[in-house]
């Protein structure tokens, strides 16, 4: 199907505006702030992933770097710990990698580690918690720029 303008794409028209099938780069000022949003979301969620994932090996290779607290509700012992932020870490990467690449998956996925993460460094915030508040701040970050493009997307 050809269109007025002689493009071989094949157009739709839907209340007066066409819609085309084939993939077309946006290059207007909202296109650019959803891009950029994709890209910082995925710049910083590899941060994230990376302090998570340095935060894991410290707690497995030495249980006496974290302060005991006291009266702790969640009681694990620091390999524990360590294993639950290598885990979350090593999903962070993936999924940091996913959105910079652009995957459809990258974004959904994105929110749901970046969430993962705060729960879990809240979770850990009586034992480090200047280092915990970090990575949670770096974790709304992610989601922040994450939501605002998906907001953008139509």
């Amino acid at each position: 199907m050809t269109s007025a303008s002689g493009s071989t794409d094949p157009t739709y028209e839907v209340g007066g505006e066409e819609l085309y099938r084939g993939r077309r780069e946006d290059l207007s000022t909202r296109g650019f702030w959803a891009d950029f949003g994709g890209t910082f979301g995925g710049v910083v969620l590899l941060l994230s992933a990376l302090m998570g994932m340095l935060q894991g090996l410290a707690a497995i290779g030495n249980d006496d770097l974290y302060s005991e607290g006291s009266d702790y509700l969640y009681k694990f012992d620091m390999t524990v710990w360590g294993t639950i932020h290598l885990v979350i870490g090593a999903l962070s990467l993936v999924v940091a990698i996913g959105i910079l690449a652009r995957k459809s998956w990258g974004l959904v996925c994105g929110l749901l580690v970046a969430g993962l993460s705060i729960l879990g460094n809240f979770a850990f915030l009586p034992r480090y918690p200047i280092w915990s508040v970090i990575v949670i701040a770096f974790d709304v970050l992610v989601m922040w720029a994450l939501l605002t493009q998906l907001g953008r997307k139509e």
